[in-house]
């Protein structure tokens, strides 16, 4: 049985983010060296699993930031979170070669719609896919097995059919073995080891991955 659809997980480079808005509010956050306001931002923020209002308000206490409100920083990242988005190395060879080989692409990401929309298109990546899914819009999140069974019921194939790409081993690989897909994990160096049906750590490695799968069915 050959593999007919892809699901990815969607994935950033958040530290050039912070470093940019850091670097943007420079004259009002120079109080504090950019390492530690970086780096406490990720440590509050857990790889994007708070929301950043939760973030801000910590922030705006722990360094008496007293020239900007945490409401004005949310925006200021709200509004160029998207100039700031970094694709992983090979991601549009990628698809293109996937769409190439006639393969069903499909997102399911965790957060907010019109802000996770945004960096999609800002990636210029829309256009590749065929199903995109936003816990917001959805009502449901990651690793909720409604989530990626709603995803498979609008590419119309099953999960034996399908796999799905993520780091998070809980909401994306562990997810999307739930539902009976292959979970591929990519590698972040968050976690030691990782049990998955494949593990990658650049997306180049993918297409030969899929292979493997389509050879051993």
């Amino acid at each position: 049985m050959r593999i007919k659809a892809v699901l990815f997980d969607l994935d950033g480079t958040l530290l050039n983010r912070v470093e940019s808005q850091y670097e943007r509010l420079g004259k009002i956050l120079n109080h504090m060296p950019k390492e530690s306001y970086v780096s406490r931002f990720i440590q509050l923020d857990k790889r994007g699993y708070v929301w950043k209002d939760k973030v801000y308000q910590q922030l705006v206490q722990e360094f008496n930031i007293v020239a900007i409100t945490w409401e004005e920083l949310l925006q200021d990242y709200i509004n160029e979170f998207k100039n700031n988005c970094v694709a992983f190395p090979n991601l549009i060879s990628l698809l293109e070669q996937l769409k190439t080989d006639n393969y069903l692409l499909g997102i399911i990401t965790n957060g907010y719609g019109h802000f996770q929309m945004n960096n999609i298109k800002a990636l210029a990546i829309e256009k590749y896919f065929d199903v995109i899914l936003v816990s917001e819009w959805e009502n449901m999140k990651k690793p909720n097995p409604q989530l990626f069974m709603r995803a498979l019921d609008k590419l119309q194939t099953s999960p034996q059919d399908s796999i799905f790409l993520g780091d998070h081993p809980e909401n994306d690989v562990k997810g999307a073995q739930a539902v009976g897909m292959k979970g591929i994990w990519k590698k972040d160096a968050q976690w030691d080891h990782v049990e998955a049906d494949a593990i990658i750590d650049n997306l180049s490695e993918l297409p030969s991955t899929i292979d493997y799968f389509n050879n051993i069915q």
